[in-house]
């Protein structure tokens, strides 16, 4: 892993209408067209670009149930429209139409003392709350893993940041009196199995739950959630893997107990060890329910085979954000990670929030520059220069590159 004080001494909208949602047999009428994803050779035979009800094109990878991430030059902005951020379902038996004037959000389970019931105007009588916060993919870049894993192949794209708005999860769990004995709180939406693993419901525990932090969201950047990103409530949970964030969340249970349903486990798990990680092939000893994102960064303003006139200056741009720490600096290297320079960032909307970063870039020569981003957040932590390694295909945030060429 390459030091921050080794860098620094190198350094020279579519809203969601009440009563409206969507149907299978409108995608199957979507805008196709062929795409240069960028991923390995054999990850897709075809990538293609989609245009869903509501969104811009997106990169499908499954149809039902519709998995769609973004092309990485849709995060030229911190914050990701609502119509370009990424689609990720995995039950085929989604809501087609959610009407928020019947919708209710049952809380109680036997690790309360009681129950209670909110409409969407319940909810909305509660103190109101915002968080900017990315939601990421536990899969996302999946595809660039070696030896490759089952899963989807994902690129870099399922992920998104926004800024959303609503009640803090811990004054909704207040109103059924958790009891001393609670030790998880489980989440539960609309979306159903039509075949194998079951329901889908996460749980957290009953610390995190109450920390004041988790919120159940209703609007997205200003609007309504879209019906594809969980309409007309969905939880976040900041700093952590998107498979916590439940769309079209309608049942939260206090249980007295660790919840052991299928997606905590087996599903979601990673290497109980510090990195997370196993050598490649072999399966790990002990694991753990995935948590917190790793840092990462992205530079978003070139692409691999991009070409560039010597002498004329550009900007590399990116993005970088960890799992709650917040971004501290941001290295960029146009040689390989032979030397960096600290780049410039932008501002800090949150510490759960994609930061920006920029740096003026001018190739003297013609030939291949190999550009590339390195993110330190406040907790010392930062990219590692070797991609490891898990049977899940999670938590990828090795340091990336992009290749383009000067003439």
């Amino acid at each position: 892993m390459i030091t921050r004080r080794h860098l620094l001494g190198t350094a020279g909208a579519g809203a969601a209408l009440v009563g409206t949602g969507f149907a299978f047999p409108q995608l199957a009428q979507a805008e196709i067209s062929n795409f240069d994803a960028g991923l390995p050779a054999g990850t897709r035979g075809e990538a293609a670009m989609e245009r869903l009800p509501g969104k811009q094109p997106l990169i499908k990878l499954t149809y039902r149930p519709p998995n769609y991430e973004a092309p990485i030059d849709y995060f030229k902005t911190p914050i990701t429209p609502n119509d370009r951020f990424f689609v990720r379902y995995h039950l085929a038996d989604i809501p087609e139409k959610i009407d928020a004037k019947t919708w209710k959000l049952v809380v109680g389970g036997d690790g309360a003392n009681g129950t209670a019931e909110f409409s969407l105007a319940d909810l909305k009588k509660l103190p109101a709350v915002e968080v900017v916060a990315v939601n990421q993919c536990s899969g996302n870049s999946r595809g660039f893993f070696e030896p490759r894993v089952a899963g989807g192949q994902l690129g870099n794209g399922a992920m998104g940041n926004a800024r959303w708005r609503g009640v803090r999860l811990k004054d909704v769990l207040a109103k059924a009196e958790p009891r001393n004995s609670a030790r998880q709180v489980t989440f539960n939406g609309l979306d159903t199995a039509i075949f194998g693993g079951g329901d889908f419901v996460k749980a957290l525990d009953v610390g995190h739950a109450m920390d004041g932090e988790v919120i159940i969201a209703w609007q997205m950047n200003g609007a309504d959630i879209p019906m594809l990103n969980g309409y007309p409530v969905k939880l976040i949970v900041p700093g952590y893997y998107g498979t916590y964030w439940v769309k079209h969340l309608s049942q939260i249970d206090v249980v007295d107990h660790e919840f052991d349903g299928f997606w905590m486990k087996p599903a979601y798990r990673i290497p109980d060890n510090d990195c997370a990680c196993v050598v490649p092939g072999t399966a790990p000893k002990a694991t753990r329910p995935i948590g917190k994102f790793t840092i990462r960064s992205f530079v978003t303003s070139l692409k691999d085979g991009q070409r560039l006139r010597t002498g004329a200056s550009t900007v590399v741009r990116g993005i970088a954000f960890d799992g709650g720490s917040g971004i501290k600096d941001v290295g960029v290297s146009t040689d390989g990670g032979k030397t960096w320079q600290s780049a410039f960032l932008g501002e800090e909307l949150g510490r759960y929030s994609f930061r920006e970063f920029s740096l003026a870039f001018t190739p003297t020569s013609a030939g291949v520059y190999d550009i590339r981003s390195c993110a330190w957040g406040r907790d010392g932590t930062g990219q590692p220069t070797t991609a490891v390694w898990q049977p899940g295909g999670y938590m990828r945030n090795v340091i990336e590159s992009v290749k383009v060429t000067a003439a």
